[in-house]
């Protein structure tokens, strides 16, 4: 639901301070520099319009590191292609394609994205999704939340970014998101809030293969790694 707005109050500012703080695991620079980044990487992660917005390319300092490349991999598992698997505690999501391989996504947690585990569906997904705070965030920071009460406007400040995709388990909304992000620098990181969040190139390219009602398998700590090849794609 494209909406031209562009938003630059101090709330904002201190939203995205409060989504995005690195808390854990390592950015995604490390030691790589912007000279192993190949042409058809930037192009795939170059400037793109979409909508009524004007996504940014991804700056090559993040994509140096080849684990945080949208790529096809080695993946040996039971689920059906089409399936999403998400694995919060190496920080990709594999979205299964037939014999034995799958296109694998670097992804930002937080949180929210380690809390759940287990099975889900995408019950229906959104283009420049709109974004409300939870009652907690609401309860708990009511002077940072409360000015985004009835929500916040899609766009490319947005925390959802460019698309989102719902999961339900049982009829119920599990408020576990898959989505774009405007902060490519959480992409690899495990920061303070949010659930699983992708480049906002590579939310597009999940959402165009992902149909409602498309399985969604969410691993926990001790199955992480699961299906994986040893030293593929670092």
């Amino acid at each position: 639901m494209p909406i031209s707005v562009r938003i630059r109050s101090i709330h904002l500012l201190a939203l995205a301070a409060a989504l995005f703080v690195a808390a854990c695991a390592g950015g995604p620079k490390g030691t790589w520099t912007a000279l192993t980044v190949d042409p058809e990487t930037r192009a795939m992660y170059a400037s793109r319009a979409d909508g009524d917005f004007v996504i940014p390319a991804i700056p090559d300092e993040y994509l140096a590191d080849p684990r945080n490349r949208r790529q096809i991999v080695p993946y040996v598992t039971d689920e059906r292609p089409g399936t999403i698997i998400v694995d919060p505690w190496e920080m990709f999501l594999y979205y299964v394609l037939e014999d034995d391989r799958a296109i694998r996504y670097r992804i930002g947690v937080g949180e929210l994205g380690r809390q759940f585990s287990g099975r889900a569906t995408v019950a229906f997904k959104r283009e420049w999704p709109s974004w409300t705070p939870t009652p907690r965030m609401l309860r708990e920071e009511p002077e940072l939340y409360e000015p985004w009460r009835a929500g916040m406007p899609g766009g490319l400040e947005n925390p959802l970014g460019a698309r989102a995709l719902y999961l339900y388990r049982n009829g119920r909304d599990t408020l576990y998101r898959i989505h774009g992000t405007y902060a490519p620098w959480s992409v690899g990181r495990a920061v303070s809030a949010g659930c699983i969040r992708l480049y906002n190139h590579d939310a597009i390219d999940l959402y165009e293969r992902v149909e409602p009602g498309a399985r969604v398998v969410v691993l926990t700590e001790d199955q992480a790694g699961m299906g994986t090849v040893p030293d593929v794609g670092t």
